[in-house]
């Protein structure tokens, strides 16, 4: 979930060289200390959260700092949707080619693609318009016809107990403004209720009600069984997953130059409350090298994108080091 993602995408082309931050002490099992300098670094960043794990064949290691902190990681969250989703099309209940409707019913915030469309589009489109440009009117459609249930049945399976997603985008936005829980104000109400929220009716992002919140150890965890299959019945099913997770817009900011990876990242803006989340799976020659990047923060707005230039520079550091020390 984002409310001003575009535009913080854009500055991630002149950022790969953030400014240096202070180090901070990181916990690490056999890491090199090339990784764990700009894990360090990253650490340095604030209420952040970060896990690597390199599953080299014979030399594993893994780098953190404060992996089990649960913080709230926005549209990073929708990896799990589109599993569930596409666990339904193995099992013949859903197919890619299935006409999806848009319009005011399920239209929701931050939605790049089908904001202002109305028709109907193929599922698959549906799911990449997810992955690829977050689009959220395209993520509660998805989510309606896999089942909200059913992908927090995946997320139970999957042992992901920190991990919490919310009903649909639409009702955390309508939760957040300070709707009742439950209710769903509508496509007019949403609009409404965000742009001008009654005074002292908002709520945080981060609660145990309506949310998208995990931990970096859950996101490393499903990355690493999700894209060796656990949960598909299908080597197709696999392919597809890996297809349209290759597709999401932040990878080529992080990620060496031609890597490999499969990714859903997340962010927010809400009431003077920042999340920058990336979990990701980056493939080195043949060793996967899983990770997820987390940082909330409460600040000016006008600060975010000076914070995010030091995040995307620090992630893309950590990435460039495990990838010399795996290569």
């Amino acid at each position: 979930m984002t409310l001003n993602r575009r535009t913080l995408v854009a500055l991630a082309v002149s950022t790969l060289a953030a400014p240096a931050i202070v180090s901070r002490a990181v916990a690490q099992q056999g890491a090199p200390a090339r990784v764990q300098a700009a894990v360090a670094r990253f650490a340095a960043l604030p209420s952040a959260s970060c896990l690597v794990v390199a599953d080299h064949p014979t030399a594993p290691w893994q780098a953190s700092h404060l992996p089990a902190a649960r913080l709230f990681i926005g549209s990073a969250v929708k990896t799990f949707i589109l599993a569930q989703y596409l666990r339904e099309v193995e099992a013949g209940r859903l197919t890619e080619d299935q006409q999806m409707k848009i319009d005011d019913s399920v239209r929701s915030l931050s939605s790049p693609v089908f904001l202002n469309l109305t028709g109907t589009t193929p599922a698959r489109s549906v799911l990449e318009a997810m992955i690829a440009h977050s689009d959220n009117t395209a993520t509660d459609m998805a989510l309606a016809a896999a089942g909200v249930d059913k992908v927090r049945a995946l997320i139970a399976e999957a042992g992901l107990g920190a991990t919490q997603i919310p009903n649909s985008t639409r009702r955390l936005f309508s939760w957040l403004a300070g709707a009742p829980e439950g209710v769903d104000v509508g496509w007019e109400g949403v609009q409404r209720a965000v742009a001008a929220p009654p005074a002292g009716s908002t709520r945080p992002a981060l609660n145990d009600q309506q949310t998208m919140a995990s931990t970096a150890q859950d996101m490393v965890r499903w990355y690493r069984q999700a894209l060796r299959g656990t949960y598909f019945k299908k080597p197709e099913t696999l392919l597809e997953f890996k297809r349209i997770q290759a597709m999401a817009d932040a990878i080529v900011h992080v990620v060496p130059p031609d890597t490999i990876a499969y990714a859903k990242g997340g962010s927010i803006e809400w009431a003077g409350f920042h999340c920058f989340c990336l979990p990701d799976q980056m493939i080195v020659g043949k060793v996967p090298v899983t990770f997820c990047f987390t940082i909330n923060w409460t600040g000016p707005d006008d600060g975010v994108a000076a914070i995010f230039k030091s995040y995307v520079g620090a992630v893309a550091d950590v990435l460039g080091e495990a990838a010399k020390a795996v290569g």
